[in-house]
């Protein structure tokens, strides 16, 4: 089967810009004979960020939006640029990430959530009761019974699996000569090749034709 690789992580700023490329990809390969296939990188242990990475993290952010049309809500922008402490945890978002698969939700659709509170809304994706309640609030709508005991039973289990989700991607990045996020390859029976997805922000009907062009196994 034809498999397109995203490298994420859910505190890279660009995996956020690229958003809406990621859910045509999606979109395409739900009506197509091929599938979409998350590897998270685990790029920031849980640290709290100092100044000179905010004043990074903020012109980042401005040069992503204009290239995207990704938007960064103002919550956001205030807390990256305020006095108070920011603290980034890649390894409790993927977990949750992990966590939220192994229940049933759609891992793609909890990524977008947990970016959405963290780049428009400025909530603590840090904090496991915020994820909690993103997830419990995704699972109302995507209709799956899902309690807070069974969310924090899966948190609690999912440990060993992000450890060996993170090398696993790590592995293959290195094995691939994937070298940041985010990142997308191709994966057919004829070997791999590198989507350049980064030339279609902002191009939409450009980037479809280049998705229906994706050979089918």
């Amino acid at each position: 089967m034809t498999t397109v690789h995203y490298f994420y992580d859910p505190m890279c700023g660009w995996c956020y810009g690229a958003t809406a490329l990621i859910n045509e990809l999606q979109q395409q390969a739900s009506q197509q004979s091929w599938q979409l296939q998350l590897h998270p990188g685990g790029m920031i242990p849980r640290r709290t960020i100092d100044n000179s990475f905010r004043q990074h993290i903020l012109q980042a952010d401005q040069r992503i939006g204009e290239l995207t049309g990704a938007q960064f809500g103002d919550l956001y922008k205030q807390r990256v640029s305020s006095n108070q402490p920011l603290v980034l945890d890649s390894l409790l978002t993927t977990q949750a990430i992990l966590s939220g698969r192994e229940l049933g939700l759609d891992e793609f659709s909890l990524l977008k959530v947990i970016q959405q509170a963290h780049y428009q809304y400025g909530l603590d994706v840090s904090d496991a009761d915020i994820l909690q309640q993103l997830a419990l609030q995704l699972a109302l709508q995507q209709g799956i019974q899902l309690t807070a005991t069974d969310w924090q039973t899966a948190m609690s289990d999912s440990h060993e699996r992000l450890g060996q989700a993170l090398q696993a991607s790590r592995q293959l990045m290195g094995k691939l000569g994937v070298q940041g996020f985010p990142t997308l390859l191709l994966e057919t029976d004829t070997g791999w090749q590198r989507l350049n997805h980064s030339q279609y922000y902002g191009k939409p009907e450009e980037w479809k034709e280049v998705l229906n062009n994706v050979p089918v196994q």
